[in-house]
This record gives structure tokens, sequence and C-alpha cells, in this order.
């Protein structure tokens, strides 16, 4: 836990953000649809200044708690877009508090100053990387609430979506096939230019992350050539993609995890 570490300007946004998507989670019964709705949006704008600021600033710094909160900014996003084209929306409560928790632990477990040989390259590939963590949680987001709305359908009662079973389909595949083809980019960077970004002795290290990012890309490509061939779709496709963000996250948040604040250690 490094709190001396943030700034006060930092502090300032991280609590503003944290407060103002308490205020989308909770405050739906109390204030309006236009306010709750403005908060989502102050807080997906203080949430990424402070990102920017984060990865960007005077001493850059990265680790598994910034890499949540990125994938949870992306998330609250594209909510935020998607919740002025279908307002009936329900994930409000759910993807807010997860963006206040993000964004709280991002404070408290900041992560480590990029290498003093690393590339100034290396937060930019590493934005990249999470934007694809962000896009299959999207997905996910989407796969669970589609899920949740056939099982109401099926029960023949009112799943109060907002937006087609079909449309939820679509959207979500879509995310699936973008979230590829970024992981699929960031990989190939990764491969080829290690060591400029890292200032590494080597030019491939075959560890934990390498392993599980390479694992979750195939699960990934099987079940983007699995609906694109044998027409994939509800519960067995919903379990793949499951399958291959669970090895995603293992891969960086994950193993990060186990370094920062298991072990202790920098690297």
């Amino acid at each position: 836990m490094i709190l001396a570490s943030a700034s006060p300007f930092s502090l300032t946004l991280a609590l503003g953000a944290a407060v103002a998507y308490g205020v989308s989670a909770i405050g739906a019964s109390r204030l309006g649809a236009q306010a709750t709705r403005s908060a989502v949006w102050l807080a997906w704008l203080l949430h990424g200044i402070l990102l920017a600021w984060s990865l960007f600033g005077s001493q850059p710094r990265f680790g598994f708690a910034p890499a949540l909160s990125v994938t949870a900014w992306l998330v609250a996003v594209v909510y935020a877009i998607e919740s002025q084209v279908f307002p009936l929306l329900q994930t409000r409560w759910t993807l807010s508090a997860l963006g206040a928790i993000a964004v709280i632990l991002a404070v408290l477990f900041p992560g480590n100053p990029l290498h003093a040989n690393a590339s100034p390259w290396l937060p930019l590939h590493w934005a990249l990387g999470i934007a694809s963590y962000g896009l299959f949680g999207v997905a996910v987001v989407h796969a669970w609430f589609m899920m949740r709305a056939e099982e109401r359908i099926r029960l023949a009662t009112d799943p109060h979506s907002g937006m087609p079973l079909l449309t939820m389909e679509r959207l979500t595949f879509r995310f699936v096939g973008a979230g590829f083809i970024l992981l699929s980019a960031t990989l190939l960077v990764g491969f080829l230019f290690e060591q400029q970004l890292y200032g590494s002795a080597q030019p491939l290290k075959w560890d934990h992350k390498t392993i599980f990012s390479v694992l979750s890309w195939l699960a990934f490509a099987i079940l983007l050539v699995g609906r694109a061939r044998f027409g994939w779709r509800g519960r067995r496709a919903v379990r793949i993609l499951y399958i291959g963000s669970g090895l995603l996250l293992l891969a960086y948040v994950g193993s990060r995890f186990v370094m920062e604040i298991i072990l202790g250690r920098s690297v």
C-alpha cells in the first residue's frame, strides 16, 4: 500500500470519481434519471483524467490495480454511451460500484514506477493491452445480461432490459471481435519489441503473463471461429467467453497481484 505516492491532485480526482460513481449507483431512486446519467458521465470524466495522470504523469506507475481501473473505466464508457440509447438498462448499480472500487484500489495500490531502462512508449503499450481487457469486460457484462434476459424470457417474466436479445448478442460478439484484434496486436508488439519496451536482456520471456495471454488468445480464437463456422451461441459461447476472460485476467492482473501484494516484489 503506497498512499504516500499519491499526489493531492490524484487523490482529489479519485475521491471525486468514487463519489460520482456512488451517486450513480445508489441515487437512481432518489434522483431523476437525468441527474443519475450526469453522475455517470462525471465519474467517467474524472476517472479518465485520473488514469491519464497516472499513466503519463511526471512519475508513471502501473500495476494490477491500475489495470483493473482502466478496465472499469472502459466498461463505464460503453455503459454511459449505451444508456443514452437504451435508458432501461439495469446494470448501473453493479458497474458503478465496480468503478468506485477500482478507483479506490488504484489509489491504495498504485503499482510500481517504470523501470529506468523501459521505453517511454511502455505506458501506451500497457494501455492498449488493457483496452482489450476493457472490451472483453464489456463483452462479459453483455453476455451475463443476455443470459439473465434469456432466462427470464424462458420463465415468461418481463426482462425489462430495454435492449432486444438479438441486439445484445450482436454487441457481445462485436466487443469480443474488437478485443481479440487489440489482444492480437498487443501480443505481437510484445513478442517483437519486448527488449525495447522493457529494457530486457531477453527478446522473449515465457513467464506466467505470456502463457496465460496466449491461452486466452487461443480461447477467444476458438470462440470466434466456432461462431463463424458452426454458429455457436447461447451458453456454449458464453462459457468459452468466460474461460478466455478468466485466463486474460490471470495473465496480467493475477500475476501482478501475486508479485506486488503477496510476494512484495516490484517486478
